[in-house]
């Protein structure tokens, strides 16, 4: 039964802790108001946490929350593994 929406952070976290990844190839775009475009990426290795509710992008005092709503695509060495609106049976594997 296809068409059931895979989630980001269900994805985020088979990145980081299946073995087949290398999570400092992944990369988080994320809605991100002001920004050009209104849009940021974030590589993997400047994930520090990831949270029921949000990803920690950066350390110490210039961490940052990002809320999962806010992720628009997920793409592991330059390949989309998931964007907004992706159905699960199309999300690669």
């Amino acid at each position: 039964m296809g068409g059931a929406l895979r989630k980001s952070r269900e994805i985020l976290l088979r990145c980081y802790h299946d073995q087949a990844f290398v999570f400092a190839d992944v990369t988080v775009c994320y809605v991100d108001r002001g920004a050009p475009g209104n849009e940021s990426c974030a590589p993997g290795e400047r994930i520090h946490a990831l949270d029921s509710q949000y990803m920690e992008i950066g350390e110490g005092h210039e961490a940052s929350p990002v809320p999962y709503h806010r992720i628009t695509r997920i793409l592991y060495r330059n390949k989309v593994l998931w964007e907004r609106g992706m159905k699960k049976a199309k999300a690669q594997e």
